[in-house]
């Protein structure tokens, strides 16, 4: 297997779906002829035609209203939302439409939409370019929320979240497109959707965290690991549906439990999975439920991005305090 970056195993999964399906469309601001602002469909255009790869107008409710009538009329589209933060523009094509239909139609119509939006902090992006929004759309009925941290599982979830009949917001780390690499075979694989992965297998103390945080969750533990405090790192992936059965069997294991996001703190992932925590596995732990996040304020301007993002160092010091308890 070859080693690939993120952003490059992103694209030959979109690639692999467009040659499976002739009704797969990918379409969103300069996708086509350039590739994306970040040339994730870099190629596709020329490979496929403008017929099924193809730039939009700058109009984000346009695009993923488009997307709901592609849908129901037996497309498979995988709209792009340049940056996350762009969202705001389509709230109600995401959140009051597309996500009901299964719903509204008692399961017998489907909206097999992908959505990919970049987010995420490091970049020092202009405002609303770098937001983590996921804290506002883990909370919808009938969206699932997805976002992967390695290149395996960047181009495995992105086939797997086009083959499914549900929305799907597929969310891309900004500071992972380049900075991640890993083996990627060439052919086709899937990763499930709705399950997390166990990055790193630990004994005294679960780091549960997602995205950009997890590579600062491994640096951690390699920290702890110096002074045999061994931490097992789980990878949610999945943010919606959670994946609590991996969680909990860890926790039973380490009994103790730090939880991560890059995001702020309030009514956030991490508040998920800690409440899921307090619910099913609390008599397991034998610390309170430490969370690492970001400060709950609008997310700052490029010049304080730095000190804002959570980083390895406060996981690693929330580890040492639960394991000290």
């Amino acid at each position: 297997m070859a080693k690939k970056t993120y952003i490059k195993a992103i694209t030959e999964g979109i690639d692999i779906a467009l040659a499976e399906d002739p009704k797969t469309l990918v379409f969103g601001e300069d996708v086509g002829k350039n590739g994306g602002v970040f040339r994730a469909t870099n190629g596709l255009q020329t490979k496929y035609g403008k017929d099924r790869v193809f730039s939009t107008p700058l109009a984000e409710s346009g695009i993923l209203g488009m997307s709901i009538g592609l849908a129901a009329t037996g497309w498979r589209p995988i709209p792009e939302i340049q940056f996350m933060g762009f969202t705001f523009e389509a709230m109600d094509s995401i959140a009051g439409q597309m996500s009901r239909v299964r719903f509204q139609y008692n399961g017998t119509k489907n909206m097999p939409i992908t959505i990919r939006t970049p987010y995420g902090g490091g970049t020092h992006t202009a405002e609303l370019h770098g937001d983590d929004l996921e804290n506002f759309f883990v909370g919808i009925p009938g969206l699932r929320v997805v976002t992967p941290s390695s290149a395996y599982d960047a181009k495995g979830l992105v086939i797997s979240a086009i083959e499914n009949n549900d929305p799907v917001l597929f969310l891309e780390n900004l500071r992972l497109y380049r900075s991640v690499k890993g083996e990627v075979p060439d052919d086709k694989y899937t990763v499930p959707l709705d399950k997390a992965n166990v990055v790193q297998e630990g004994s005294d103390v679960t780091i549960v965290t997602y995205g950009g945080m997890v590579p600062e969750a491994v640096k951690a533990a390699k920290k702890l690991a110096k002074d045999n405090i061994s931490a097992e790192v789980i990878d949610l992936r999945s943010l919606y549906p959670l994946d609590t059965d991996t969680i909990f069997e860890s926790i039973k294991k380490t009994h103790h439990v730090v939880i991560v996001q890059e995001s702020q703190k309030m009514a956030g992932v991490g508040a998920q999975v800690a409440s899921a925590i307090s619910e099913g596995a609390i008599m397991y732990l034998d610390a309170p439920i430490t969370r690492v996040a970001a400060p709950n304020s609008v997310y700052p301007f490029p010049m304080a991005e730095d000190v804002w993002l959570p980083r390895a160092k406060e996981v690693e010091d929330a580890a040492r305090q639960v394991v000290n308890y």
